[in-house]
């Protein structure tokens, strides 16, 4: 473990968390994980359409994680305490990277989500070397959910 977070990112820690309890955001992280099973770009427009309420929900979520990982990346937020409390952005960059180049491309912008790929990349070093193996397992438990959420929406 590395240095212990010092008392401003420790606020700023809470601060961030304390954003994702706002009701609106939490509708918006609940639908998306239940909800955003994307395999490409066609997927990801039919599901969450922009200025549909879903596509909101998704901008809702993308842009949350982003700036929580943009303070990370920066060095405002303690990489360990993040890690180590806030996996959830990992789930949401599993889900968006099938779409991500292709936004990439069609928006002309390599810059779309690099904050949120930048800390999912740290996040798997981290982890593999903390608990190897574990991000092995969480991917194949994301598939089987994913697998069993398409399943139930063809039903």
């Amino acid at each position: 473990m590395g240095s212990k977070p010092t008392h401003e990112q420790a606020q700023l820690h809470l601060q961030v968390y304390d954003q994702r309890r706002e009701a609106k955001l939490r509708q918006a992280r609940d639908w998306f994980g239940k909800n955003y099973i994307v395999n490409n770009i066609d997927d990801a427009m039919r599901i969450a359409p922009m200025g549909s309420e879903t596509g909101a929900y998704v901008g809702m979520v993308i842009g949350y994680w982003e700036q929580a990982c943009a303070l990370l990346n920066y060095g405002l937020l303690h990489e360990d305490l993040f890690f180590e409390t806030s996996g959830e952005f990992f789930g949401v960059w599993e889900a968006l990277k099938p779409v991500v180049p292709t936004f990439r491309e069609r928006f002309v912008n390599k810059q779309i989500l690099a904050h949120l790929e930048e800390a999912a990349k740290r996040y798997e070093a981290w982890s593999e070397h903390r608990n190897p193996g574990h991000i092995t397992a969480m991917r194949q438990f994301m598939q089987q959910m994913r697998g069993q959420a398409a399943s139930a929406a063809k039903a």
